[in-house]
């Protein structure tokens, strides 16, 4: 099997698979990060969300049906975990404890990834702008609803991140 280099999280890794192979199945199985979920597999739930920037600015990718060799080389990958730490955590992070966005936790590293990734992008983001960029495509899905607190948190980061 091909060897791929892979920037995770701000360290490099070189991991021995299939091309082919799911990005997400690497995150999980190889480099044991457990923030991207296995959810629906089919790119439609966004539980699999992570961070590619490789040209400078992140876009949140479904990492589920992401494979490796489409992967541009140099690129800087970014889970939930390579946010912040439990001791400091990241801005969005500490949005969401203080809204007590999470219940189950299933679907937060991607809601939470995308929604920084679009917050970042666009810090004037209304609570319309940022309810609709979580509406898709790709749609984005909590199975326990707690919208209305995550959509809070993402509201309470972006007034902290805004110029």
């Amino acid at each position: 099997m091909p060897e791929f280099t892979l920037s995770v999280n701000g360290s490099s890794y070189t991991i021995d698979a299939d091309g082919a192979t799911p990005l997400l199945f690497v995150l999980m199985d190889d480099l044991q990060l457990n923030g991207p979920k296995f959810g629906c597999g089919l790119s439609q739930c966004g539980a699999c969300t992570v961070l590619l920037n490789s040209t400078g600015q992140d876009l949140p990718i479904r990492s589920c049906v992401r494979t490796l060799a489409s992967i541009p080389a140099g690129a800087q990958i970014t889970t939930i975990e390579g946010l912040g730490t439990p001791e400091k955590p990241h801005p969005i992070q500490r949005a969401f404890i203080e809204e007590q966005a999470a219940q189950c936790a299933f679907c937060i590293s991607g809601i939470m990834l995308h929604g920084k990734a679009y917050i970042d992008q666009h810090p004037n983001a209304t609570q319309e702008e940022i309810l609709r960029s979580l509406d898709g495509p790709p749609r984005l899905l909590c199975r326990c609803y707690t919208h209305v607190r995550m959509v809070r948190a993402l509201l309470r980061y972006a007034q902290e991140v805004r110029p």
